[in-house]
């Protein structure tokens, strides 16, 4: 197999990465692997649930980013990889992993995927979705409530502390690194059709 087309995508808490990734997926199937660097968060098992959860999961230090470098090259070799399963819930990776095969494109998702030069550099085409902090808090609310088990009052929290000081210091930042800028995230049709068109050239 010919190496993989690496694809970033990046953008801001909630802003649509993940709704794009799986449009992406559909298309492809089995020609795609989605890497998400929140499976990557470091294992913090020596500190007791209340010390985990106040720790800052937005700052470039809390992931293992070195460990998702050397599970892309792997892919990029057709190696494949046993990457890391984490739980929200627990703030905790579990023991358990998810091997994944080497395919023709390799999607990486993230908010801080950008921000580290040795990562972003393995990246053929890097996107960034741009969508209104307004509209990225509302779905993290809902988000996080429904799915990982928070709290209102603790995502607000969470938001104010570390979310949106960090998307300004590091994400937003990161923008400038990017080839494509969808604005209005998942909803952008007209720029995810120009993403899907420029993926089937390459697996012509």
């Amino acid at each position: 197999m010919q190496r993989p087309l690496i694809i970033g995508i990046a953008g801001g808490t909630a802003s649509g990465k993940t709704s794009i990734a799986n449009t992406i997926r559909r298309e492809f199937r089995s020609k795609l692997t989605v890497l998400r660097h929140d499976n990557y968060y470091k294992n913090f098992s020596d500190l007791c649930f209340e010390e985990r959860c106040g720790l800052n999961y937005d700052h470039p230090h809390t992931y293992e980013t070195t460990l998702l470098i050397e599970h892309i090259g792997a892919l990029k070799h057709n190696t494949p990889i046993e990457t890391p399963i984490y739980s929200f819930e627990e703030h905790l990776r579990t023991s358990r992993t998810k091997r994944l095969l080497p395919t023709p494109i390799v999607i990486v998702e993230g908010i801080l995927i950008f921000e580290n030069a040795i990562l972003r550099n393995l990246m053929d085409i890097k996107v960034f979705v741009d969508t209104a902090a307004d509209i990225r808090v509302l779905r993290r609310i809902k988000r996080d409530i429904r799915e990982r088990g928070r709290t209102l009052q603790s995502v607000m929290d969470q938001y104010e502390e570390t979310v949106r000081p960090m998307h300004n210091e590091f994400v937003e930042p990161s923008k400038r690194f990017a080839d494509i800028i969808i604005p209005r995230g998942g909803n952008n049709q007209v720029a995810i059709d120009m993403i899907l068109a420029r993926l089937r050239s390459s697996l012509d």
